[in-house]
């Protein structure tokens, strides 16, 4: 008997997916727990596995679709077992059902429609020869102009062409000036747009900007970088900077909640959100108990956590349970922006590019390390004073690293 097996609810609230890649195809031959197809969730790539045994006798979806959660996936079925065709459409009346019309009467009136079609239409040479450029059929495009004239509006607005812009499919049409790229809203960009519009009409963020002399941790990880090298990690300053912001949390336990209702929730654990820039959009792992581990286990944990990202190998698991998130442009050139917060978190650090610049120390102009820092929180929960205090402390920490990072190793051993 054939077993229709359906896109599972994967939890997450996650309503549908993005067929990725089918590992089977019709005639296949699967083992239960196979994994026969990939699907891209607003979340993470999900490996969807074979509920049984048997034959693959159909799938549904295309490579590239989108597939709501309990639609049919695969029909799953024994050997010489074929899907059933569906029933003819019968139109139902009070006094009984009449069956359609064969499809030959079908084809006759269909071309009798067309035939009708093609002597009203009214278009001029220009617009005819726009259509045949475009692959139009002018017959079936309903003109908006006076007395039912076909535009180049009308034109473009119909079926549109396949074309890639930046290596994204798009749907290329004509308006009335000229051709335009339209790219669906779909998978982590429409997970983005959904998430980030929540964050904008549920918080009241506020944007506090700060500037950090990194002096002297620009040498300590000059310094540090050499043992890290030997242990296989790549060690950039954030390490360092969660360290730091760890400790000014700890101080500050308000900056790592979250509002619920109408209470506040302080999290006692560090989970450490980091923003990582991949060619479908922005993702966010998650390191868990970050407060547990030195600069070189999170250098290692973050390399892995972005490699994973950009290869949309996460777990479902790598994307939660974050307390508060970290998101760096300054690996892109950007100094100071406004970062959103990563809704329900209450803070959201963005450290930009560490530059040259020229300070007063004792009367003398002296150049410096300086990282810009721009700090977005959660007005509701945090008023500008205490962000104000919590950033002070930070700043302190990156500033001064030996208190810290030399502390730690210290404890270690």
């Amino acid at each position: 008997m054939a077993f229709e097996f359906k896109f599972p609810d994967v939890g997450e609230g996650i309503t549908e997916g993005e067929i990725v890649k089918w590992k089977v195809k019709v005639g296949d031959k699967v083992e239960a727990d196979q994994q026969i197809v990939d699907i891209e969730t607003d979340k993470a790539v999900v490996n969807i596995p074979s509920p049984k045994a048997g034959k693959i006798l159909k799938t549904n979806g295309k490579e590239g679709e989108t597939i709501n959660v309990g639609d049919v996936l695969v029909v799953i079925g024994e050997e010489g077992e074929k899907v059933e065709a569906k029933k003819e459409p019968y139109t139902g009346s009070v006094v009984g059902f009449l069956e359609e019309a064969p499809d030959e009467e079908k084809k006759v009136e269909t071309k009798s429609i067309k035939k009708e079609a093609r002597k009203i239409v009214k278009a001029t040479p220009a617009i005819r020869a726009l259509a045949k450029k475009l692959n139009v059929d002018i017959n079936s495009v309903t003109g908006t102009g006076p007395d039912g004239r076909i535009t180049k509006e009308d034109i473009g607005s119909d079926k549109p062409a396949e074309a890639k812009s930046g290596g994204i499919k798009v749907a290329r049409k004509y308006d009335m000036w000229g051709y335009v790229d339209r790219i669906q809203l779909k998978g982590l960009r429409k997970a983005t747009s959904k998430h980030m519009f929540e964050a904008h009409s549920t918080v009241v963020p506020i944007t506090n900007i700060y500037d950090a002399d990194v002096t002297n941790l620009v040498e300590l990880r000059k310094k540090e970088k050499k043992a890290a090298d030997k242990k296989g990690a790549h060690l950039t300053f954030l390490p360092f900077i969660i360290k730091a912001l760890i400790s000014a949390l700890k101080k500050h336990p308000l900056m790592n909640s979250s509002l619920e209702g109408e209470e506040i929730i302080i999290k006692k654990y560090f989970n450490i959100g980091v923003a990582v820039d991949t060619k479908e959009g922005l993702i966010v792992p998650v390191v868990k108990v970050a407060d547990s581990k030195d600069i070189f286990q999170l250098a290692s944990e973050l390399k892995v956590l972005s490699e994973k990202a950009r290869g949309r190998k996460l777990d479902l698991m790598d994307l939660k349970g974050g307390s508060f998130t970290i998101t760096n442009l300054g690996s892109v050139g950007v100094r100071y922006f406004t970062p959103m917060l990563n809704y329900p978190e209450s803070g959201i650090l963005g450290p930009g590019k560490i530059e040259d610049r020229p300070v007063v120390e004792d009367g003398k102009i002296v150049i410096r390390k300086i990282l810009p820092l721009s700090f977005t929180y959660d007005h509701r929960i945090i008023d500008g004073a205490e962000a104000s205090r919590f950033m002070n402390d930070f700043i302190s920490y990156l500033e001064n690293p030996a208190t810290i990072f030399i502390d730690e190793k210290q404890e270690k051993k």
